[in-house]
């Protein structure tokens, strides 16, 4: 690789992620593809998912999680990371958990979500710099869903890009380096679920996308119908062949994923003939590139 600025060396990967499995659900097997062919993939992982609850039936009344839910979680993450064959960081902040209610109860004082936002991006900015990312992936301004730590997360990363290479900014936390492109997972593309849902239904399985679907397709009283997302697919990384490790560390996290869950709902061939890809959208980049792209590295190599 050569870019002005940057010698060749290998590429860097660092994804922000909210909470442990997060990234066992939202762009693994592209994580995989790139670690397997050399390129250097971290994660950051902003909380320690301490206020997720059970979400596997199989996990009731587990007396470690039960116990220490936190501690658990690392050890689910570390398994999750060995299958990806990728590395993993904690920013050591504390999970703020999912407010449900009428009306919604105030956020735990402390929680990751109500930290200023210099604060909250500087273990993030420390680590851009140590760790020299080329590439940065996080979630939208809508935290990909409005959980209070994906939207923090989606702050701290475009913070950390705008700011890293800025040696002015966040004096303390190591040496300026500049990521040269950042983009927004789309772990939620209405096409995708749209394109399985229909297969699906095709081979004369029962999908479990029809309900997000009509709700993405319900039309309002005029008769508008609501957009899904607000940014285009730019970006579609084919990494197929890693479904199975992508699933394999999704199961990794076993408080958190039902085996007989949502996400295995189609097979991994059947995705690898339907949609065999793992969607970004580019958001900034500071190498030229043509869209549409097939690599987050397009421009960099």
């Amino acid at each position: 690789m050569t870019t002005e600025g940057h010698p060749a060396e290998p590429l860097r990967l660092l994804a922000v992620h909210a909470h442990p499995d997060d990234e066992a659900s939202k762009g693994a097997a592209m994580m995989a593809s790139y670690a397997d062919a050399g390129v250097s993939v971290l994660v950051a992982t902003c909380t320690g998912g301490e206020r997720g609850g059970i979400q596997n039936p199989a996990m009731e009344g587990d007396p470690h999680s039960t116990r220490d839910m936190g501690g658990a979680r690392r050890l689910e993450m570390a398994k999750a990371a060995a299958i990806l064959g990728i590395e993993q960081q904690w920013l050591g902040f504390t999970d703020s958990g999912l407010p449900e209610g009428d009306p919604l109860p105030d956020l735990p004082a402390g929680c990751f979500a109500l930290k200023p936002l210099e604060i909250a991006a500087a273990p993030l900015v420390r680590l851009v710099r140590r760790f020299r990312p080329h590439v940065i992936i996080s979630y939208d301004e809508n935290g990909g869903y409005p959980h209070p730590d994906h939207i923090m997360a989606h702050k701290v990363t475009v913070e950390a890009y705008h700011a890293a290479g800025d040696p002015d900014r966040y004096p303390g936390t190591g040496e300026a380096w500049e990521p040269q492109k950042l983009y927004y997972d789309l772990a939620f593309n209405p096409q995708r679920f749209r394109a399985l849902h229909f297969a699906l239904e095709n081979a004369g399985l029962a999908s479990p996308y029809a309900q997000r679907l009509a709700a993405w397709l319900e039309a309002d009283t005029e008769g508008h119908t609501p957009l899904a997302g607000t940014h285009p697919t730019t970006t579609q990384v084919d990494c197929g062949e890693y479904f199975e490790k992508r699933d394999d560390a999704l199961r990794a996290h076993a408080t958190q994923v039902d085996p007989a869950g949502f996400f295995f709902a189609v097979s991994p061939e059947m995705q690898r003939k339907v949609w065999p890809w793992e969607d970004y959208s580019l958001m900034d980049s500071r190498v030229p590139t043509t869209l549409p792209e097939n690599d987050l590295f397009a421009g960099l190599r």
